[in-house]
């Protein structure tokens, strides 16, 4: 099975305003510098952005189509836009620099954005809500029972990510991947290699269940930084962020966003999380 998970660890953490899915207003114009929705709608093609290798927002199922929770509900999206989708694959750089020029509409990769990001881009409403967790070794928690056991330890993930930053902030090895996959990234944790992985909890969760037999888990009571993520736009892109904020709300009216979030997440992750978050950490990122 292509399962994969921990590739592009962009969960930022700086939140924005929930505007609950309904607050949007449907547009049928476009502005003078909105040239991303004309080419949209001359090609009747929404091109997309994603890992192909985040579990579950965006992997290869094991009959290697490209699914996941992100990737579905954007399919969604285009179908009541009267859209079609094609996809193309990037690590979170790449990502981010084909929406910057114009070689893809939007990213659908599980994004969250920060203050500086929001600068440069657009991002929709939120469809999913979370926070960060760390996953370590069963056996003896890789030695942290507080955030400032994080000082000397190991971790793993993928460069500039603001998970990493936030590791690093607070002392600990960096240990980079690009493109790893999960069960590489928890067994290396397993056997020593490393010593623990901060990322989003959700996708934590699903990782860990997919590979029980690997000896690690979420360390409990160290939650931090709520977080939501959405689709990451070019900033011009107004017309495409009005028409896909009303398709999201028409979504979590009617159900839909609901169901697909409990098809991949078994949980109602368009809602506002009710774990406590023990810390906030402003990290800011690119």
């Amino acid at each position: 099975m292509k399962k994969r998970l921990f590739v592009s660890f962009s969960v930022l953490f700086s939140l924005f305003i929930f505007v609950g899915c309904g607050s949007t207003t449907k547009s049928s114009s476009t502005t003078s510098s909105d040239t991303n929705w004309e080419k949209i709608k001359k090609n009747n093609t929404l091109t997309v952005a994603t890992s192909g290798t985040l579990f579950p927002a965006s992997y290869y199922n094991d009959n290697n189509q490209l699914v996941g929770y992100d990737i579905d509900v954007i399919k969604e999206v285009a179908k009541r836009l009267d859209l079609k989708v094609k996809t193309v694959e990037y690590n979170v750089d790449g990502q981010l620099a084909a929406v910057q020029n114009g070689s893809a509409d939007l990213i659908a990769n599980d994004m969250s954005i920060n203050k500086t990001r929001a600068k440069k881009f657009t991002l929709s409403s939120p469809i999913k809500w979370s926070f960060g967790s760390m996953i370590v070794r069963k056996s003896d928690d890789s030695g942290i029972h507080s955030f400032a056991d994080l000082k000397g330890k190991k971790a793993a993930g993928e460069a500039t990510t603001n998970y990493m930053k936030i590791a690093e902030s607070m002392g600990a090895t960096l240990v980079s991947y690009d493109n790893a996959t999960n069960d590489q990234y928890l067994t290396d944790v397993a056997n020593g290699r490393t010593d623990v992985i901060l990322n989003d909890y959700y996708l934590q969760k699903m990782a860990t269940a997919a590979l029980p037999d690997v000896p690690v888990k979420i360390l409990p009571d160290m939650y931090f930084n709520l977080s939501s993520s959405g689709f990451l736009m070019k900033k011009t892109s107004t017309t495409l962020e009005k028409k896909l904020n009303q398709a999201l709300a028409d979504m979590e009216k009617d159900g839909t966003l609901k169901k697909i979030s409990e098809t991949y997440y078994y949980a109602d992750v368009t809602q506002k999380p009710t774990e406590k978050i023990e810390k906030t950490f402003d990290v800011d990122k690119q």
